[in-house]
């Protein structure tokens, strides 16, 4: 798999600029981290659904971005960071699946890039019938008082994918951090070049055992008509939003190879969902 060395390597470079001048790695106001989440989930995604290959060379399916969804039963709306759907009606601008990693300040190798070209054509599409809803969240600092809110705002997701489509294949992507100091932007609202940043300490990794724990009570389903996520997956990050280079934890407390939770289980789970369900598409 190659979304979480994907999103390591995009997340290390400064591309979210604030209004005082200052050029970070992570910003809780800027959607960059969850385009970058999901621009890899996909590509990971694809090079391992040979159905969605073939619906993409057929161009049976396409992607939106930010569609919005209603839960029919509550009249809820979510906003879902990335669809895969059928085309709609309407018109749209057009985008390639290919363009966003430009846009998204996707860092690829060159092998990744010869994957990328060799894949079929991806285009974003005014959004038809959902396939499958990608939602992302990261908890980089304040791990404790961010639980209730990524633990609603993850849970509201599939909530508003199965009240709109209960065939739609529901996503959920979490990003925790690691890391025993992080740089918040919400804390530094001066030109952090011109006197030091404040810096913010977590206690890990009970910080990050408990927000993945926190993660684990969100529920997941295993069949069509009740509640849950489709699939759900983890990846636990050692970030300090200094300008140092992002990477990857693959020692507990992050989840391991074979857990529900891990990375490439999710990437499993949503292949074959979308094997068993889009067969006859």
């Amino acid at each position: 798999m190659n979304g979480p060395e994907i999103l390591a390597r995009s997340l290390s470079r400064p591309n979210v600029e604030d209004q005082y001048g200052n050029h970070w790695q992570y910003h809780s106001r800027s959607d960059q981290h969850s385009k970058v989440c999901c621009w890899g989930l996909l590509f990971d995604l694809i090079a391992n659904c040979p159905l969605l290959r073939a619906h993409l060379t057929a161009g049976k399916v396409g992607f939106g971005i930010n569609h919005e969804m209603h839960d029919f039963r509550t009249g809820r709306k979510k906003n879902l960071d990335l669809v895969l759907c059928t085309p709609g009606s309407g018109t749209i601008k057009p985008q390639r699946f290919t363009d966003l990693a430009k846009a998204y300040g996707i860092a690829l190798t060159t092998k990744q890039k010869q994957t990328l070209v060799g894949f079929p054509d991806l285009p974003r599409v005014p959004v038809g019938s959902v396939h499958v809803a990608l939602e992302a969240k990261a908890t980089m600092t304040a791990h404790i008082k961010a639980l209730p809110r990524l633990y609603d705002e993850l849970n509201s997701s599939h909530l508003a994918v199965h009240g709109s489509n209960d065939f739609a294949i529901a996503a959920g992507f979490a990003v925790v951090n690691v890391a025993a100091t992080f740089i918040s932007p919400g804390l530094n609202h001066f030109d952090v070049t011109t006197r030091k940043p404040k810096v913010n300490t977590h206690r890990q990794p009970s910080d990050t055992e408990r927000t993945i724990e926190k993660i684990k009570e969100i529920p997941r389903r295993t069949q069509s008509g009740v509640e849950g996520f489709d699939a759900l997956g983890i990846v636990v990050v050692e970030m300090q939003n200094d300008g140092s280079p992002v990477s990857i934890v693959s020692t507990k407390p992050a989840p391991q190879p074979g857990d529900f939770w891990h990375y490439d289980s999710m990437i499993h789970r949503i292949a074959s969902l979308y094997a068993s369900k889009f067969g006859n598409v």
